[in-house]
């Protein structure tokens, strides 16, 4: 009875020591990826963990959405850290903080669950864990912020701000810059009982790269000049203009487009496009599967 008696006073002290450790720290940092696993939020353990310590009363944030204070005293919180010690026939947890320095200040019981499920095992171990902060009544109580009284230099004086005016400022520009992270959140997140979501919405790399201008269809394209004597002329037809030689013979028909100095065009063997191009006629089709542009010397 003695023995038990004793154990139960050493377990009520580690107990409130560790609550008054707790007390130290305005927050908890919980990582969006932790060290057990490979993923952001896998099997939501982030989200739950979050959300879990928010319900017990701390402050809980991300390791990527630190208040300006956190950010330049990080001695102000404490890491939460997931020790994964899962067995091939059970899923274990225990939750670890850890302070500034990597001390851990406070390591909660092992949470045990047999389901198969990882996300379904990992929510179960997880809960249990954090039955270790049950009945703790946490309070922070600023022990690593500065409580001197806030002080503005105006030339060679010295002025303490009222009190009550200096809180207004404060909680304004909080508001303030709260609003401006919400706008701006690379992160968009939400931890409810049913509901474990978190979104990294932070820009990353683009794997895009602008190609190189290419002209791979020139390599297939046959060019023709035109003889020097090889005059054709245009007469007009209903459709268009018949090109004829110096014979005379008909050697092409063209017809009109919708496009100006375009023209559908048709020989004996060959059809076809006719269009200026920087000032030449050129007469295109296809010959053998080959792509072949002539060059047409045309008389208006």
């Amino acid at each position: 009875m003695k023995t038990v008696i004793a154990l139960l006073f050493t377990f009520i002290g580690l107990f409130s020591n560790a609550q008054a450790n707790l007390n130290d720290y305005k927050y908890i940092i919980v990582p969006k990826k932790f060290d057990a696993f490979k993923r952001i939020n896998e099997h939501q353990t982030s989200t739950l963990v979050k959300y879990l310590f928010s319900g017990k009363g701390f402050i809980a944030v991300y390791d990527d959405q630190l208040p300006d204070d956190l950010k330049f005293n990080r001695c102000l919180g404490v890491v939460a850290d997931l020790q994964d010690d899962s067995s091939l026939f059970s899923t274990k947890t225990i939750i670890n903080l850890k302070d500034c320095n990597d001390k851990v200040v406070f390591s909660t019981m092992q949470g045990i669950s047999k389901e198969k499920q990882y996300k379904e095992a990992y929510n179960e171990a997880i809960r249990e864990s954090m039955r270790s902060f049950n009945g703790m009544n946490y309070t922070y109580n600023a022990k690593y912020e500065n409580e001197e009284p806030v002080t503005v230099n105006f030339r060679n004086d010295v002025k303490k701000l009222d009190e009550s005016k200096a809180a207004k400022i404060l909680k304004a520009e909080k508001a303030k810059e709260m609003q401006s992270a919400t706008k701006n959140t690379a992160v968009i997140s939400e931890e409810t009982e049913k509901t474990q979501y978190y979104q990294d919405r932070t820009p990353v790399a683009s794997t895009i790269r602008k190609s190189e201008p290419t002209t791979p269809g020139l390599k297939n394209v046959e060019v023709k000049k035109p003889m020097t004597k090889d005059i054709l002329y245009a007469q007009a037809t209903d459709t268009g203009y018949q090109l004829v030689d110096s014979s005379p013979k008909i050697r092409m028909n063209l017809m009109k487009s919708s496009a100006d100095n375009v023209f559908m065009a048709r020989t004996d063997t060959k059809n076809g496009m006719v269009y200026q191009k920087d000032g030449n006629w050129i007469f295109e089709y296809y010959e053998n599967d080959k792509l072949v542009q002539e060059e047409l010397n045309i008389k208006f």
